[in-house]
């Protein structure tokens, strides 16, 4: 039985059973890793898992059940089953299935999503110990964590009773390495890490074990600056954060609840004039790129910040009705739930500046290439979060610096905050490096 015959299978037993209407996704993983350490096989994986959702409403009540077993006397019972707890439940006025939901079959054509390449086991021992080795071969390193390569392979279903039928495959290719340098006290832990929907788009071993080697003896002796207020560059690896902090802040659900900073900023500049935030469901291998969202509306690309303007809020379907406003097709969903806003191939434009031009004038200030810790609150803004980098002196990349907590609000953050050149697509959200001045760092 093909994916989306499971799924149609699924969507007639709800019916049967007495839904008004109905959804089903269907989801397979199946992946292969390998991890070696000094050389050393350490954790060699295979798995493949299967699960289907099915979703009711009757009436404006509605239950969510899922499965890993695929027989019609399953989805039977599984459909019975939510079609008599959707009784039970408490109404909710806002639920249903997308107005805006495409109708007809739909794939993943032009995305170019699924790679044919599938490395042996042998091939993925042979990079991880390959990147180890490189990382292993920079001065100043002692010791590692290890490394790992993986790829694997997704397949997604999804059905409504409203006519709307889709599927596509993704594929993921991924290499890490994590190393230690210096001994003892002054010992510093760093690592590199690639993942890209097809292989040839990976980093070769070489790159990632060198980078990560080179990274970690960069960190060694660490010192903490002295507490003050500092201007702060967020490197490439930890800025996208920001852009974490500002989805957040402007998901539909938080704005219905009321539980955002930016509940009112609608229309208004929340980000310097000239910024732009695109979220791009429609990007070519991008590792986040997707036909249809969710609940089979239209993936297209949307802009949530225009000239730092804020342009719309991050919708599904229940959340644009709480607001009176329609899906912006951004709903993602699992097998065991209802859908929610979320985004997927974010980013912030890049400014005009280097990297290097970014931070030129800056006489004293930090350069932060790692967070750790969380204490954001949502509903007013503050920020605060553990740091480690790198000390700025003179416009040049000066000694390291751990322990230190990096604070302000984020509301005043989003406006100062100035991007370089150097955005590069690396995850599914991607900054560039932004240097945000009058950061408050507490140190020494």
């Amino acid at each position: 039985m093909s994916t989306t015959r499971h799924v149609e299978a699924l969507l007639a037993a709800a019916k049967r059973h007495g839904a008004d209407h109905a959804d089903a996704i269907f989801i397979r993983n199946e992946s292969e890793s390998a991890m070696v350490r000094k050389g050393v096989p350490e954790g060699i994986e295979r798995s493949e898992s299967i699960a289907l959702g099915l979703r009711v409403f009757r009436g404006q009540k509605a239950a969510s059940v899922s499965t890993s077993v695929l027989d019609d006397a399953e989805f039977d019972r599984l459909a019975e089953q939510a079609c008599a707890m959707a009784l039970v439940v408490p109404e909710d006025r806002f639920g249903g299935l997308a107005p805006d939901a495409m109708i007809g079959h739909f794939d993943a054509a032009g995305l170019d999503l699924a790679d044919t390449a599938s490395p042996d086991m042998d091939i993925l021992l042979s990079r991880a110990r390959e990147a180890e080795e490189d990382a292993l071969a920079v001065s100043g390193v002692t010791n590692t964590n290890g490394a790992s390569v993986g790829h694997g392979r997704t397949v997604i279903a999804l059905g409504t009773s409203a006519g709307f039928m889709g599927s596509y495959s993704r594929t993921g290719h991924s290499i890490s390495a994590s190393v230690l340098a210096g001994e003892a006290a002054s010992m510093q832990r760093d690592y590199a890490y690639h993942s890209t929907v097809h292989l040839e788009d990976l980093d070769a071993p070489e790159t990632i074990g060198r980078l990560a080697g080179e990274r970690a003896v960069a960190r060694i002796n660490p010192s903490r600056p002295r507490t003050g207020t500092y201007d702060v560059i967020y490197d490439p690896r930890v800025s996208s954060s920001l852009l974490g902090h500002l989805v957040s802040a402007i998901n539909g659900a938080s704005i219905a609840r009321g539980t955002s900073f930016l509940k009112e900023a609608m229309g208004t500049r929340i980000l310097n004039a000239g910024l732009t935030v695109r979220d791009n469901p429609r990007l070519v291998r991008g590792l986040a790129s997707r036909p249809f969202d969710g609940e089979g509306c239209a993936a297209d690309v949307l802009d949530l910040v225009n000239d730092g303007v804020l342009q719309t809020w991050l919708l599904d379907s229940r959340s644009a009705r709480q607001l009176g406003l329609r899906s912006n097709g951004r709903a993602s969903r699992g097998v065991s739930g209802p859908p929610a806003p979320s985004v997927t191939n974010l980013h912030l434009a890049p400014g005009d500046l280097s990297a290097a031009e970014l931070r030129s004038d800056i006489k004293e200030g930090i350069l932060v290439t790692e967070l750790m810790g969380s204490s954001v609150n949502m509903l007013t803004g503050d920020y605060s979060r553990g740091a480690s980098g790198f000390m700025i002196r003179n416009g040049e990349i000066a000694e390291p610096v751990a322990e230190l907590t990096i604070a302000g609000n984020l509301r005043d953050m989003f406006i100062r905050m100035v991007p370089a050149s150097d955005l590069s697509f690396r995850s599914s959200v991607n900054a560039p490096s932004i240097r945000i001045d009058g950061m408050s760092i507490a140190g020494l």
